[in-house]
């Protein structure tokens, strides 16, 4: 059915990158997920009014709050879709994440709600009517919303939304709620064992912990947190793509919502190339990035020596060096500089967080072991880096 709509709905359904077309996606799955999830609330409370079942009941309201969180999912696309404006130039594409966490925040609240009247079901416990009509709804509703999870989860991956992943959560986690609200039901009917409200206890740990795991979804890129591996590929790709170019550092991501990230780096070129053929290069290359990979692009030229042997033979010793105190280290900028009573060698270093050594030790480490094997009147001046 979805893949229908989207035909129908989505002009370029493949141009994900456009805002429009991901405006598109999350309003067609927010109304559909209205839709169904007003239709499941409408066969639970009937099927939990026949049974007399405060689980049953209570799965139903929680679909009727997943209505209303599929509404929130819908108006934050569209107020994400809006364009830039004075107040907000790089567009309102984070309201999207906003929106998945208010999904999330509304996840956490219904559960606590359902653990309040399970408890009260299990210190005062009433009988549980099975009704055969009853059951065959809650097996249909836990087919529509296995069927939700898995449309949600695919366009989820499909436009890289961390809102529709909140809603993939949510559903699979109802699906799984249901199932134990059915098996209640069953084992009071079958063995006469009144398990209703601590059933219900347990649905509502299975939805607050898909609440707290759509919340840090959500809350990851307002944070900030790295960029994925395969987008830094592309980007390393495109630049390195260009022959006079170097190598690339400090690759910086700025995430302003999907499809708006601006990014920043340091090409490094040639010292003794011409200038304005090396600035023409970048140029070309920031155009390409921003037209492979959809996002702003600005990049600044380090020039490094590339014909000087002895610079050459001074970097290749120190990568050596570094290498042998841990592989992981990368060094760039380096440079070095003669004085009458020294020669310093001027470079940054790339370590991971919460590195093994703090930056101190690892710095002195490396000027040890420099003037241990090149000599005492070799002096490091290091800047140290962390991997963004």
């Amino acid at each position: 059915m979805l893949t229908i709509l989207v035909n129908l709905w989505i002009r370029n359904k493949e141009d994900i990158n456009s805002p429009e077309v991901r405006q598109r996606y999350g309003i067609l799955c927010g109304a559909l997920g209205i839709f169904l999830n007003i239709l499941l609330f409408l066969g639970k409370f009937l099927a939990g009014a026949l049974s007399h079942s405060i689980s049953i009941m209570a799965d139903a309201f929680n679909n009727l709050s997943d209505a209303g969180s599929s509404c929130v999912t819908l108006v934050g696309f569209k107020l994400a879709g809006t364009q830039p404006d004075v107040d907000h130039p790089f567009g309102h594409g984070r309201i999207e994440y906003i929106a998945g966490l208010i999904v999330s925040g509304a996840i956490i609240l219904m559960a606590f709600e359902l653990a309040r009247t399970s408890l009260e079901k299990v210190l005062h416990p009433q009988a549980v009517t099975f009704r055969y009509l009853a059951a065959a709804i809650l097996l249909v509703s836990i087919a529509v919303k296995l069927y939700m999870a898995f449309y949600n989860h695919r366009i989820g991956q499909k436009i890289n939304s961390a809102a529709m992943h909140a809603t993939a959560a949510d559903s699979l986690s109802d699906a799984c709620a249901t199932a134990v609200v059915l098996a209640a039901s069953a084992a009071e009917a079958l063995w006469g064992i009144q398990v209703d409200g601590y059933c219900g206890i347990l649905v509502a740990l299975f939805i607050f912990y898909a609440g707290l795991c759509a919340a840090k979804e959500t809350l990851d890129p307002l944070l900030g947190k790295p960029p994925e591996p395969e987008f830094v590929r592309q980007i390393q790709e495109t630049v390195l793509s260009y022959q006079e170019i170097c190598g690339i550092h400090d690759l910086l991501v700025h995430d302003y919502g999907p499809g708006r990230r601006i990014i920043s780096l340091h090409a490094e070129v040639p010292s003794e190339g011409d200038i304005l053929e090396l600035h023409d290069i970048i140029d070309h290359a920031e155009m390409e990035i921003r037209q492979k990979l959809s996002c702003e692009a600005v990049i600044h030229m380090d020039p490094v020596v590339t014909n000087d042997a002895h610079i050459l033979g001074l970097k290749k010793t120190v990568a050596g060096i570094l290498a042998s105190i841990d592989p992981v280290i990368t060094m760039h900028d380096f440079r070095v500089a003669v004085r009458p009573s020294r020669t310093n060698l001027i470079f940054d270093i790339v370590v991971p967080y919460k590195y093994r050594i703090t930056d101190e030790a690892l710095t002195g480490q490396i000027q040890n072991d420099v003037r241990e094997r090149m000599g005492e009147d070799y002096f490091v001046s290091i800047q140290v880096d962390k991997e963004h």
